[in-house]
């Protein structure tokens, strides 16, 4: 006998092959698989010029918040260099700490996950989504819907849609886009602000994010 085998058969421990897949969902896996990334629609725009967004190497996490001045979105980013906060609407860094307190470093050290804000931000505390857990909102008020895909693992695929969601029954482009590709780096975050008014993606090397804010008059952050 095989000392590999149970009794001449197939190796010990190794599991068989799952079940197939029927065919909505190969059809499903097909569909997905030949949706092209197209630019997200009206009214949403992207913030930076750069088609994946700005570099953040070793991005743990992201996080939204309010400016105290005018409410607009911030979007607060945790990475292995620090935190830094960035104007959603501009794409501005507003915000810079390299040294924050170990114990305050990164979110897992929090029970519920969050981080001390920087700069115009300073003293309240923002909930960070990525590496360690956490979530940001999937759906707004008005109808727009996020979710990550993946029929081609480990690259994960985010879709904006107003359809509601999968199975996305009509034409891509139609009601649902294919805005993000992760084939580069691992997938970290990704949600709208509880305004509705920001999308952000974030993965382990960078941060994209869209608003529907209207356009500032400075040219496109890098």
């Amino acid at each position: 006998m095989n000392r590999w085998t149970k009794d001449g058969g197939a190796p010990v421990g190794r599991a068989g092959h799952g079940p197939e897949l029927t065919e909505y969902q190969r059809d499903l896996c097909e569909r997905l698989l030949a949706a092209p990334v197209v630019p997200a629609p009206g009214p949403w725009r992207p913030v930076f010029a750069h088609t994946h967004g700005i570099a953040v190497g070793g991005l743990l996490g992201i996080g939204f918040a309010a400016h105290p001045d005018d409410g607009r979105d911030l979007v607060m980013v945790v990475s292995h260099d620090g935190h830094g906060l960035l104007d959603a609407v501009t794409g501005e860094k507003i915000a810079r700490d390299r040294d924050p307190d170990p114990e305050d470093g990164t979110p897992d050290a929090a029970a519920d996950l969050t981080c001390p804000g920087p700069g115009p931000i300073a003293g309240s505390r923002v909930h960070i989504a990525g590496l360690f857990g956490g979530g940001l909102h999937t759906t707004t008020g008005d109808g727009w819907t996020l979710e990550r895909v993946s029929p081609a693992w480990p690259h994960d695929r985010v879709l904006l849609s107003t359809d509601g969601g999968l199975p996305h029954s009509g034409p891509h482009g139609e009601r649902w886009w294919h805005i993000f590709h992760s084939t580069y780096s691992e997938l970290r975050a990704f949600g709208f602000s509880p305004s509705g008014e920001t999308i952000a993606v974030a993965t382990s090397s960078d941060v994209s994010l869209w608003t529907r804010r209207p356009r500032p008059r400075t040219a496109l952050a890098p």
